[in-house]
């Protein structure tokens, strides 16, 4: 009997997990991508192109979890657990840059710039793209831990 985590590949938690991450990175594309004038700036071309990434890597587990979840036969083979968990933390740790840089930068054209950098309410739109990034990166982190946590106890099985 193979055991059981909450959080790791294959559960309900790790279903939830995934769709939240794919959610709060597609909010945080949309804010960033609702003006044309984010390409101006390198952290926020970062952002995109990280959140660009981990959609796809977000959905496409969530399908995997799906399956298990419904088939009741989580996969837990020791490479599949450990390319997930290798993705996640490169993801994560990405993320977790990109949400850092854009909030700063955002943080700067605010409150030392004077508002001059962005006109209207551009800059909010900015916080709220940092904002659901750091959301998105915390899902990211937690699944990361949660499936290295599974990672030891499917190596002692071989």
């Amino acid at each position: 009997m193979e055991p059981q985590f909450p959080g790791s590949i294959g559960t309900i938690a790790s279903l939830t997990i995934r769709l939240g991450q794919a959610l709060f990175s597609i909010a945080s594309l949309l804010f960033m991508c609702v003006d044309v004038q984010f390409y101006a700036y390198t952290s926020f071309c970062f952002l995109v192109t990280i959140k660009g990434l981990t959609i796809p890597w977000s959905l496409t587990l969530a399908l995997v979890d799906a399956y298990s979840v419904f088939v009741k036969q989580p996969s837990r083979q020791l490479q599949i657990v450990l390319v997930i968990v290798i993705g996640d933390w490169i993801l994560s740790f990405l993320s977790l840059a990109a949400a850092c840089s854009t909030a700063s930068v955002s943080d700067f054209m605010v409150t030392e710039a004077g508002g001059s950098f962005c006109k209207g309410k551009l800059c909010s739109r900015y916080r709220l793209s940092a904002a659901m990034a750091c959301l998105s990166w915390s899902l990211s982190l937690a699944s990361a831990l949660f499936n290295l946590w599974l990672l030891p106890s499917l190596y002692s099985n071989y």
